[in-house]
This record gives C-alpha cells, structure tokens and sequence, in this order.
C-alpha cells in the first residue's frame, strides 16, 4: 500500500472515481502495454481514485493470474499519484485469492463484490464480507448490488466487526434504503454512487450527501466527465442538465437495448477516441457498425 487508510477513505470519498477498461490484443489476451498507457492518459485528468479490474474492467471475466497482473501495470503507471482499489469476489475463498494477489501488487485496497450466483440471507452476506475484510491489511468498499445487498442495520454490523471496511458503493440505485443506510451508519463509512452511467443519479446521490460515482464515460469523454463532476459539485445545474439531456440520457438509451453495453459501449467508445482495448470478452457482445456511429456522434455532441 502507498496510501494510509485515512488518505484511502479522503480520496475514495471525494472526487471523481475512474473505473478504466481492461485492454486485450487481438487474441483476447491481457495487453499490459496498451493498457499502461490507458492508465497514464487517464491519469492526465483530475481523478481522485483508481478502480481497475472492476466492473467496467470486466473483472467477471478475469484469471486469477493476469488478475494480479493488471493491479500489477496500474500501481506501477500510477506511481503513487493516486489510490489504486482493485477487485475481489466470487467466493470467499476467491476473493481472499484476489485481495492476497491486490495486496502482492501494492494496491491500497480492494472492491468487494458480492458473492457468486446464490440466493443469500442478511447473516450469510454479512458473514461473507467479513470473512473477506478479516483476511486482509487491505482496505475495503463492500458493492452493495444484485445478490449481496445489504439493508441499513446489516451494513451497521459489518461496519461495527471490520475496522478495515471503509466505504459501501451504491449499485442499486434505490435512493430510499441508501439514505437509511447513510443515516444509520453515518460517517463510520464513506458512500459512493455505482449504478451504471451514475451521472444519471449524481444529483439525486449527492441531495443526501453522496460526493462522488464511478465514472465509466470518463473512460472515451474524460474532459467532459469531469467537468460535469465540477459542475455538479459547484451547483452549476444549467451545465448538468444541459449535459445529462445531450449526452447522458440518449446514452443511456443505447446503452438499455442490450444488456451488457454498459462495459461494450464503453470500450467501443475508448476505441473512437484512439484508446482501444480491443473486444469485451464472452459472454458480453460489442456493439454493431451502426450503433458505433451513433456513439461516434454522441461523442463528437459533446467533446
């Protein structure tokens, strides 16, 4: 780790999130040159966390080998600039795999996702996370989505067993149970917006004092992703609205006709920008010759 725990917690807290995409060559392989220097054009930009093999970094889709590679290429690009957070899940025995490997890297914590595929009760994913959180010096931010959601009173438990466990990420979208987790737990735990293309909830989350999201766009349009994120943050809502109805929203559009195209929009868009990362891996599916030139034109909207 490079970071102390509190810089961790300031950073993460704080500020726009990059979430970069995994680069792979032609034969679907980690490219860890291409990728380098993916992590140091991003890094050109005001971001105050990295967040790599994660969702948008098709963290689903990665071995454990070329897993701990990835962390490797970032935390030595980034070279202490700024946290690095990296990936961890499926199972406990897996993301103990994955938060060892984070840890060898030198990252400054680690992304828990929830567990795999099964149907799970309050207890179980409490005792889930904080198996995971136990078994590392890392720090971590549980991802409350999909099968490991947490209620307010369950976040407050693991809160109260992980000294380690500094934030919860937000991938449901559901205002009203994260308000009262924000309000039970309070500021043991700092908060951050992970629905898919978050701009889209940024004001909502940051109405009850959620600061910062992941950017997945800032990945093809980081000029204009932070600068909706300072607009956002100065109470500039002409530049919000006038950006979320140009960009955000006809994006969303097309990111909602295929399922998966929150992370192959993206990568197809890194690729207009003149940052490929070559394909997304099976089973997630790139988007068509005419839907690219839509995206082309979304992007030339606003850049």
């Amino acid at each position: 780790m490079t970071f102390s725990r509190a810089d961790v917690t300031r950073a993460a807290g704080d500020g726009l999130l990059s979430f970069p995409v995994t680069d792979f060559d032609s034969a679907g392989q980690f490219d860890a040159e291409s990728y380098r220097k993916r992590i140091a054009w991003l890094l050109e930009y005001e971001i105050s966390t990295l967040f790599v093999a994660g969702g948008t970094g098709e963290f689903f889709n990665l071995g454990l080998e070329e897993f701990g590679e990835i962390v490797r290429v970032a935390v030595e690009e980034t070279a202490g600039r700024v946290p690095v957070i990296a990936s961890a899940g499926q199972s406990i025995t897996m993301a103990k795999a994955h938060a060892a490997a984070a840890e060898a890297a030198g990252a400054d914590g680690i992304l828990l996702m929830p567990p795999y595929l099964t149907e799970c009760s309050q207890e179980g994913i409490v005792e889930y996370a904080a198996e995971i959180c136990n078994a590392t010096s890392l720090n971590v931010i549980y991802y409350n989505r999909a099968n490991g959601a947490l209620e307010a009173q369950a976040v407050k438990a693991l809160a109260e067993r992980c000294p380690n466990l500094i934030g919860l990420k937000d991938g449901r979208g559901d205002i009203q149970s994260l308000n009262t987790i924000i309000k039970t737990v309070g500021d043991r735990l700092i908060y951050i917006g992970g629905v898919p293309t978050a701009e889209i909830f940024a004001e909502a989350y940051l109405s009850i004092g959620v600061n910062t999201y992941s950017s997945a766009v800032f990945n093809f349009v980081p000029e204009m992703a932070v600068h909706f994120y300072k607009s956002l943050r100065a109470g500039d809502h002409d530049t919000v609205a006038r950006l979320t109805s140009d960009f955000f929203i006809p994006f969303i559009a097309m990111r909602d006709t295929c399922r998966g195209y929150a992370v192959s929009l993206v990568k197809a868009g890194a690729a207009q920008v003149g940052y490929p990362a070559g394909n997304v891996r099976a089973p997630l599916t790139m988007p068509n010759a005419e839907e690219v030139e839509k995206l082309k034109v979304l992007i030339e909207r606003v850049r």
